[in-house]
């Protein structure tokens, strides 16, 4: 069985905390990982670009960071921490035209499949990254089952 942490800072906990552990549960399955213990962090902007800065050296808001940790507590796997930014999210959903319910499962699966070891190797701009195009199978498969 798995365990998501929904944690928040600088922002409001949302409504809507529950529906977003169930939906990570889900994505969990799809992958078939058990024994997570994984946690997300729901933060503004200034508190992104913080970590951004901290741990990447970039000093820029981002929508999501994964913090992979990767290690196993007796049978618990610690996969890390997922931060993602609301101030981002909304601007994204804006600029691709998709509802901010839709975005924070794409970037909840994004931050999973990182915390799984993958990263981009494709073309990001063209549409071909294996990981981008994992992550949109992965979000139809779990919206399904919503």
């Amino acid at each position: 069985m798995n365990t998501v942490t929904i944690n928040v800072e600088s922002v409001p906990l949302p409504p809507w905390t529950d529906e977003i552990k169930d939906f990570v549960q889900r994505v969990l399955a799809i992958l078939g990982k058990d024994n997570w213990d994984l946690s997300v962090l729901f933060c503004n902007d200034a508190c992104i670009r913080a970590l951004n800065g901290r741990f990447r050296a970039k000093d820029e808001a981002t929508d999501v960071l994964s913090f992979a940790l990767g290690e196993w507590d007796r049978d618990r796997y610690l996969p890390g921490d997922i931060a993602i930014s609301l101030d981002t999210l909304r601007m994204n959903a804006s600029y691709f035209g998709v509802s901010e319910d839709e975005e924070i499962r794409r970037l909840l699966i994004h931050g999973v499949l990182h915390l799984d070891g993958m990263d981009h190797t494709g073309n990001l701009s063209a549409g071909d990254d294996p990981m981008l195009l994992l992550q949109e199978k992965i979000l139809a498969a779990a919206s399904l089952t919503h």
